[in-house]
């Protein structure tokens, strides 16, 4: 038995293999911590500051006309209007969509039940155990993208999975994009940043999908986040402007340090990521109604010392609860948790903090979690191994979800206890030989084997393995197919687009 669980460890040590299941379909039930008389204050919290205290969409006049001309109050640049309005207008978007993906069969459904788990966005640093901290560059970049595409219980590539700071600013988020499109053909985010950038985006997912396609598909989306408290600028906006106009998709995700750029109550903090992403959902809507969106919430807690975010804490958890099913009442799919430490390494602080964190997230039933994996000092690093941990554990999340408690006929055994008397053993029964190689999650990553047996190979920690398994599954990698074509059409496009940009590096 511990010879074939080491082989089955190895075969999976490669991770060559994609998922069969882009996305997890959940059987499980939501956890719903709020009762029906906290809900409603907490909807009565957002439809006071969505009609009283209004929210500012700043720096972008044509944002401005739009919700004039819709009939919203608008004194300067603060937005005030009717709660029953931007409730109907979220009520356009839909519930449930897919993202195709360049290769169908990994195109992810989004909302409903269902979950889909995408790697950490935006680190300027990379840390991995041999290399150590440093800042990310082009080729570390690509290698994430590499094991994202390779790990099968990551379902979308996400987009900054770091920052490659080798390369211009100006001109980075075209090496990103192709390399997401070329390296892998699971799902992936655009550029946000500059209308310009939002805009290549869409135009090099175009040459991919075709104008015909995007007409009538979700095939990518942008990922910003307000400008906590109550500010929505035209990042944001110009942003939805790209994508929503292409009928593509936008989420939104306030972010909020309770006590900064939120009261210190968990409960107004929500309250107001509610709001914020609320509104910003009903100006899509107006853009082009049935575009999708996806409400985000990033709450975190502070120390109130000090002023430095917390992760895997106790008010952050119960945030997602609550934002999960405050989501559900409003009818938009859910952004919320991850993998989240405020932990420099790999190391007792980051398991607890994430594993909190991430299991509060599953219970929420987030529809779209980025930074599942990867995620260190707060999001300042990405780190090789810790993409690789977490995303092992992400596993053992998808078969609760998923699966939930068999409890069919061949599940509840019968057949075992007539074949196994009293004092006997299962290990060699007809219904254990039947299921014995699914019958439990075995993570790849993890020792379960005596000390003995852990001693002969060579007494190895999880970052030691979490390191040997992420280059291993490099030296395999293989890249999806790609019409040769295509990808030449992308290169020129990326090449003449360089030729006029100046390099910029802020």
């Amino acid at each position: 038995m511990a010879r074939r669980a080491r082989a089955s460890r190895k075969r999976q040590g490669t991770g060559t293999a994609v998922p069969a299941s882009p996305q997890i379909q959940r059987q499980a039930p939501f956890y719903d911590l709020l009762d029906e008389e906290q809900a409603v204050r907490l909807e009565q919290q957002v439809d006071w500051i969505l009609q009283d205290v209004g929210i500012a969409f700043r720096d972008d006049p044509e944002a401005l006309a739009l919700w004039k001309r819709e009939g919203a109050r608008v004194d300067g640049d603060i937005v005030r209007a009717p709660a029953d309005w931007i409730r109907a207008l979220c009520a356009k978007a839909p519930s449930e969509f897919t993202q195709l993906a360049r290769n169908r069969d990994r195109s992810v459904v989004i909302g409903g039940r269902n979950q889909v788990f995408a790697p950490i966005y935006g680190a300027p640093f990379v840390r991995d155990l041999k290399g150590g901290r440093r800042y990310g560059d082009l080729k570390s970049f690509e290698d994430l993208v590499r094991l994202t595409y390779l790990h099968p219980n990551l379902h979308h590539g996400g987009f900054v999975t770091c920052e490659p700071c080798d390369v211009p600013v100006s001109k980075r988020h075209l090496d990103m994009l192709l390399a997401h499109l070329t390296l892998s053909d699971k799902p992936h985010l655009g550029a946000i940043t500059e209308m310009s950038r939002a805009q290549d985006s869409v135009d090099m997912a175009e040459i991919v999908f075709g104008a015909d396609v995007m007409a009538e598909n979700c095939v990518i989306m942008g990922n910003v986040n307000t400008n906590s408290p109550l500010l929505v600028d035209r990042v944001v906006t110009e942003a939805a402007r790209v994508y929503s106009s292409r009928g593509q998709g936008m989420i939104v995700v306030p972010f909020i340090l309770s006590g900064a750029m939120g009261p210190v109550s968990t409960a107004a903090s929500v309250a107001q990521a509610m709001a914020e992403a609320m509104m910003v959902c009903a100006y899509v809507q107006l853009i082009r109604p049935g575009a999708p969106f996806v409400l985000g919430n990033f709450l975190s807690s502070m120390s109130l010392k000090s002023g430095a975010p917390t992760f895997g804490m106790p008010e952050p958890v119960i945030s997602n609860y609550a934002i999960g099913q405050l989501a559900r009442r409003v009818g938009l799919p859910l952004r919320c948790g991850g993998s989240l430490t405020a932990s420099k390494i790999e190391d007792a602080q980051a398991a607890y903090e994430s594993a909190d964190t991430m299991h509060s997230t599953m219970l929420a039933g987030a529809n779209f979690v980025l930074h599942s994996a990867g995620w260190l000092e707060g999001g300042l690093c990405t780190g090789f191994e810790k993409l690789i941990m977490d995303a092992d554990r992400l596993g053992s999340y998808q078969k609760v979800l998923d699966l939930g408690l068999d409890t069919s006929d061949e599940a509840l055994a019968r057949d075992a206890y007539e074949e196994v008397g009293p004092g006997g053993h299962f290990l060699g029964c007809g219904h254990t030989m039947r299921h014995y190689q699914s019958a439990f999650y075995e993570p790849a990553l993890s020792h379960s084997e005596n000390v003995e047996s852990w001693e002969d190979e060579g007494a190895k920690d999880m970052r030691t393995r979490a390191y040997e398994r992420w280059t291993q599954m490099l030296k395999d990698y293989e890249a999806p197919p790609i019409d040769v074509a295509l990808r030449e059409e992308l290169e020129a496009f990326v090449a003449k687009r360089k030729e006029s940009l100046p390099d910029a590096w802020y």
